[in-house]
């Protein structure tokens, strides 16, 4: 019984070997890589761009460019990559009707969600073709981080915003490593919303915030990459007040504020100073969200309900204090729209917003 249990494992064991042995001879004469042989990612190679824009930089409290003129961008929101191209909607056209409606820069906001079930390989694909066509156009690109909550804590507002502070650092990294030297990737806004949602995602305090910037910051400049770092506040990324007594420990950065209609009462002006615009008297601020809509529009929510006066007014305070803007949001589904449909009719929104963009070209 022993023996003829002998013979059959040996039986098994050669039909095994003899299995095996053909496909790991095919795998090898096909090239397939395997998880050892995965090469890290190429940096992105400056040379495909046929007309490099000038790289962007801090001084005091203004972005300049290589010539030391100040710089105020003016642009959109587009919605995630990978919906675009789940959409059938990423393509050098939609970059052209930006363009077309005055824009400067357009901000990209990278899903952790997005990030991790495509890929960061095929991520990049996506963001180098960004990357390609904001450089024929001329446009600037901040690339974003879009996670809303607490990275101390680790608790978020939605699934699709689930990271990590290690994820997070991993992913600046790969971003650092691949576009350090590309001037059309201007911007890397580090985390889009910090928020505690009142508690309810647990404490963080300005300096653990501070802090995990700084860290962030420190693997961005290691890489040697020449992007903008911009550090959003707290309250959805409203408020800056603790800038003042104790600013981020880093040279040539810039602030983040996402003033919506609601986030505060009138006097607008008065509170925006308050909470953020005081900011700008000593660093760059760039209020990369910002947007309104009726209360009957669709999807329309708190701090986002408006009209054309709040337009008017922001848009009067960032000019008076040189502060850059980028409107929410170039896309039919993302509340508050700039646009209502795919053949690009604008809302009520988008027109002011484009007429804007379209005085200071």
């Amino acid at each position: 019984m022993i023996r003829q249990k002998t013979i059959v494992t040996l039986v098994l064991i050669l039909l095994a070997v003899a299995t095996v042995r053909p496909a790991l001879a095919q795998a090898a004469e096909s090239g397939r890589s395997d998880w050892w042989n995965v090469p890290y990612p190429e940096p992105f190679d400056p040379g495909r761009l046929t007309k490099p824009l000038s790289v962007l930089r801090v001084e005091g409290n203004r972005f300049v460019d290589a010539e030391g003129r100040t710089v105020v961008l003016a642009g959109v929101n587009i919605s995630d990559p990978d919906k675009l191209a789940k959409n059938g909607r990423w393509s050098k056209a939609h970059f052209q009707v930006i363009k077309d409606w005055g824009a400067t820069v357009i901000r990209v906001p990278v899903h952790p969600v997005a990030w991790k079930g495509r890929g960061p390989v095929e991520y990049l694909e996506l963001l180098d073709q960004a990357v390609v066509w904001a450089t024929e156009l001329g446009l600037y690109l901040i690339v974003e981080w879009h996670g809303i909550g607490n990275l101390e804590t680790g608790l978020f507002q939605h699934p699709m915003h689930d990271t990590s502070k290690a994820e997070t650092y991993q992913f600046w990294r790969t971003i650092a490593y691949r576009y350090g030297a590309v001037s059309t990737v201007a911007f890397y806004e580090l985390f889009n919303e910090p928020t505690d949602y009142r508690g309810q995602l647990g404490r963080i305090t300005w300096p653990q915030w501070k802090a995990i910037n700084e860290e962030i910051i420190g693997i961005i400049r290691a890489h040697g990459a020449r992007g903008i770092p911009l550090v959003g506040g707290f309250d959805w990324a409203y408020e800056l007040r603790s800038v003042k007594d104790a600013p981020v420990d880093a040279e040539g950065i810039g602030y983040v504020s996402h003033p919506y209609p609601m986030k505060a009462q009138q006097p607008w002006e008065q509170n925006w100073e308050r909470d953020f615009g005081h900011v700008a008297d000593t660093y760059p601020v760039f209020a990369t969200e910002i947007g309104f809509m009726a209360a009957t529009d669709p999807g329309a929510h708190v701090p986002v309900m408006s009209d054309e006066e709040y337009g008017r007014r922001i848009t009067a305070y960032f000019a008076k204090k040189g502060i850059s803007w980028t409107a929410w949001c170039f896309d039919p589904d993302w509340p508050p729209q700039l646009i209502s449909d795919w053949s690009y009719t604008p809302t009520t929104q988008g027109a002011f917003f484009r007429a804007v963009m379209l005085r200071k070209k």
